[in-house]
């Protein structure tokens, strides 16, 4: 299998610098291998599994965290009611009733499985990807694209995790032209770098317009 060429890592570089900002960045988390920022980052990726625009999950992910619930023991001790109108004031309405359910059942599940701590997951799993991801599906409502989201996300703090390009990000990449090797795609970037990486390929695989804004950037970028 051949390697990337030149043009690969100036469609990689294009790409970072239109469209390489994290759903958790985007969501206002800063995210590190602590409680709260994974626990945050838990619950945005709850929302993203659902059909409905990354926008909205986002929003919502944003509007629970204005109305304190940052961490389990706060969402589990919310009224039903105050999830629920978290979500709507993010604009999360179609499913919000059923995920504001599932929210609170995935907090309690934290608290008396992990004492809330989602490291806790990790250490389960004992570095095996595949047994995170076992691990990961006990939450309600994290179907197996939110663990794909979370494991893109996360790869930047759990290395083990490294790299995370899955299938909705290798699409991506099919649209862009590169390389479909999860490996072979990881390299083209700095290993830090691969989560926002990761990230814009799946935006790419979601609106050919990403597509557009990198093929513009790159013929810029050469009329320098």
């Amino acid at each position: 299998m051949s390697g990337p060429t030149a043009a690969d890592r100036r469609t990689a570089a294009a790409l970072l610098r239109t469209h390489g900002q994290t759903y958790a960045e985007e969501a206002g988390i800063r995210l590190r291998d602590t409680p709260q920022p994974l626990y945050r980052l838990l619950v945005l990726s709850c929302l993203l599994s659902a059909r409905i625009r990354a926008s909205v999950a986002v929003a919502a992910a944003r509007s629970l965290a204005a109305a304190g619930l940052k961490d389990p023991r706060r969402m589990a001790a919310a009224a039903w009611q105050q999830r629920v109108d978290a979500l709507g004031e993010g604009g999360y309405r179609r499913y919000d009733e059923r995920t504001a359910t599932q929210l609170g059942e995935g907090a309690e599940l934290l608290l008396a499985s992990y004492r809330g701590d989602v490291r806790r997951m990790r250490e389960k799993a004992r570095g095996d990807t595949g047994h995170l991801r076992e691990v990961l599906r006990e939450v309600p409502g994290l179907g197996p694209a939110g663990v794909n989201i979370f494991l893109r996300e996360v790869q930047g703090v759990w290395p083990e995790v490294h790299p995370c390009i899955d299938d909705k990000a290798l699409q991506g990449a099919r649209r862009l032209g590169l390389p479909e090797d999860p490996r072979i795609l990881a390299g083209l970037v700095e290993r830090r770098e691969t989560p926002h990486f990761a990230a814009a390929l799946v935006r790419a695989a979601l609106d050919r317009a990403v597509v557009d804004d990198v093929v513009d950037d790159v013929r810029r970028a050469q009329e320098r």
